[in-house]
C-alpha cells in the first residue's frame, strides 16, 4: 500500500487517504479481503495524527470500501465495481455539463471546447 501525503494541497489529509486508498481498490492494487494497516500503524507510517487515520478508514468504511472487525482490523471490501464507475461517471457528466454551460456563455465552439479537453486531458 502506497500512500503520499502533501501538506501542499488543499485537500485535507484524511481525504488524501481516502481518495488514494479509494483509487487502490477500484485498480485492483489492493484486493478484497486484503488487510490494511492498523490505524495505529499507518499514522505512524505517514506521521499523522491517529485521529485523522481514523477519520479516513470511518468514511471509507461509510462509503462501503472496507469492512472493520473489532479485535481484528480493517479489510478491503467486496465492491462493485460497475456501480462505482457509474457513480463517478454520473460526476462527470454533470461537470461537463457545466463546463458546456459556461463556454456558450462566452461564446466558445465545440472545436475549441473539443481542443482544450485534449490539451487538458493529455496533460494528465
Amino acid at each position: 500500500m502506497n500512500i503520499i501525503i502533501s501538506n501542499s494541497s488543499d485537500e485535507p489529509i484524511y481525504l488524501q487517504i481516502v481518495n488514494q486508498l479509494k483509487e487502490q481498490i477500484v485498480k485492483g492494487e489492493l484486493t478484497e479481503s486484503q488487510s490494511l494497516p492498523s490505524i495505529r500503524k499507518l499514522a505512524k507510517e505517514l506521521n499523522i495524527s491517529v485521529i485523522t487515520t481514523k477519520r479516513a478508514y470511518d468514511e471509507l468504511e461509510k462509503e462501503g470500501f472496507i469492512v472493520t472487525v473489532a479485535g481484528k482490523g480493517s479489510y478491503v471490501a467486496s465492491i462493485n465495481k460497475e456501480l462505482f464507475r457509474e457513480t463517478k461517471l454520473k460526476i462527470i457528466e454533470e461537470k461537463l455539463t457545466e463546463a458546456i454551460h459556461t463556454a456558450k456563455l462566452v461564446g466558445l465552439t465545440l472545436e475549441e471546447l473539443q481542443e482544450m479537453l485534449n490539451i487538458i486531458y493529455e496533460g494528465w
